[in-house]
């Protein structure tokens, strides 16, 4: 991302260290850089790869105890078997000196993406398949854009790691897929629940008269989730990226202004920004709750968009009142970590502090302190995010068995949970620890 200019801070040049406000020393960073990538290698990478890869049947193996005991013959997701096959190709990009050997762990999960997941006869991806790739029909074969877009995330940025030209197909297929069978041009969004065929009006078609009520992902069938929609935005910014056709560019615009226009909402009572969770159809908003991990994760998602489509000016204010409004309502002062879940108005009432959402506040902390141009803003967002890092250290890190602990309570208890899942991997660790150590290493050059 470009750096906002530092002309209004004060520096002062000892040696070589350079002060930046507070006492933030190029020494400083180059140290925390060097934490972040030992926590990297042990806590991230080394947990999954090659561990979880599944040599004999394609993919990547999902489940695994507290105690990284796996569980072989249990069904693949396609959220999962995509964040894997993401998570490598990140790290050949990010990591020249691991590219060779995470290259091919991202191929493998590709291979088995576009092969088993990817159905071939009606287009689309299945939302799971049997360990060795075989469709479980689950819910009649629903599909959810949720997952399919994780895919085309996943296609994209391997394509950018690799050159592969499978990867690059995979994700115009996917892309065209969208296009045709989930995009709504009269909202800018996406149907989110589909048949098996693609279509929108009923996921189960006619065999089925009393569908859940509510799909894949945990919203109502017939609305829009703000999850979704966010996600839509980082796949879609890859595969701009990686393949910038007009109309790649026109669809990643619309969904940043339905984000930034439609699911957030900035300036609430002078309370900062937050973000609705559920829309009808045309965007009206339902009320429900606050997740703050998603209004962290989102400031940072907003911006990475806002960069590829060169907007300088409306992602900052609103990202910077998406952290303001999780450090005022969900931050834990004492001992650190964002808790899950709260209001506009009122304190956090769910105070359970889980793996994901502490990977995303430290993200956003740095996020917001490399581009904050007030000294006193910049020294709460780096007081901040080295809280947040020691909240990690201590309480989210698993010391005995390595990686990160599902979920703590408010005075950092662990409970007890699977290490992997169909819904816990290395995406949002791994997405947030590289960002910060990328971003570490640019503040030092500074």
């Amino acid at each position: 991302m470009p750096h906002s200019t530092l002309a209004a801070l004060l520096l002062v040049s000892l040696g070589s260290t350079i002060l930046l406000g507070a006492d933030y020393s190029t020494d400083e960073y180059k140290r925390l850089a060097g934490e972040f990538e030992a926590h990297l290698q042990k806590h991230i990478l080394k947990p999954w790869f090659p561990r979880a890869v599944d040599k004999e049947r394609g993919g990547f193996i999902q489940d695994y105890a507290e105690d990284w005991s796996e569980k072989r013959d249990g069904n693949k997701t396609l959220v999962y078997q995509a964040r894997l096959t993401w998570m490598a190709a990140q790290v050949a990009i990010s990591f020249p000196e691991l590219a060779k050997e995470y290259a091919e762990y991202s191929n493998h999960g590709l291979d088995f993406l576009a092969d088993k997941m990817w159905d071939k006869e009606n287009g689309g991806f299945l939302w799971s398949v049997t360990a060795d790739g075989k469709p479980t029909g689950e819910r009649n074969n629903e599909k959810h854009v949720y997952g399919i877009s994780f895919a085309m995330y996943a296609a994209a940025t391997n394509y950018k790691a690799t050159k592969n030209p499978k990867a690059i197909e995979l994700a115009k297929q996917t892309f065209e897929w969208l296009e045709k069978h989930s995009y709504d041009g009269d909202t800018a969004g996406y149907t989110e629940a589909l048949s098996v065929k693609g279509n929108k009006d009923f996921p189960y078609g006619t065999n089925n008269p009393k569908p859940p009520t509510f799909d894949l992902i945990g919203t109502a069938y017939g609305y829009k989730s703000m999850n979704t929609h966010i996600h839509l935005l980082e796949s879609f910014t890859a595969y701009y990226e990686a393949s910038p056709a007009a109309i790649a560019k026109s669809r990643l615009r619309a969904l940043y202004n339905v984000v930034h226009d439609k699911i957030c909402v900035v300036g609430a009572l002078g309370e900062g920004a937050a973000m609705h969770l559920f829309f009808h159809s045309n965007w009206t908003p339902v009320p429900d709750a606050d997740s703050f991990g998603h209004d962290l994760e989102t400031a940072y998602l907003l911006m990475e968009a806002a960069d590829t489509l060169s907007i300088k000016k409306d992602p900052w204010n609103t990202a910077n009142e998406l952290v303001d409004h999780a450090l005022s309502f969900g931050w834990d002062e004492k001992i650190g970590g964002f808790y899950n879940e709260g209001s506009m108005f009122r304190k956090a009432h769910d105070k359970e502090k889980i793996w994901w959402v502490q990977a995303e506040g430290l993200n956003a902390l740095l996020l917001m302190y490399e581009h904050e141009q007030r000294i006193s803003a910049r020294d709460k967002y780096w007081k901040a995010f080295l809280k947040q890092w020691d909240f990690i250290q201590k309480y989210q890190i698993d010391a005995k068995n390595n990686g990160w602990i599902s979920m703590v309570s408010e005075d950092g208890h662990a409970k007890p949970g699977p290490k992997s899942d169909q819904w816990k991997d290395p995406y949002h660790q791994g997405r947030a620890v590289i960002n910060v150590i990328e971003r570490l290493k640019k503040l030092a050059e500074k």
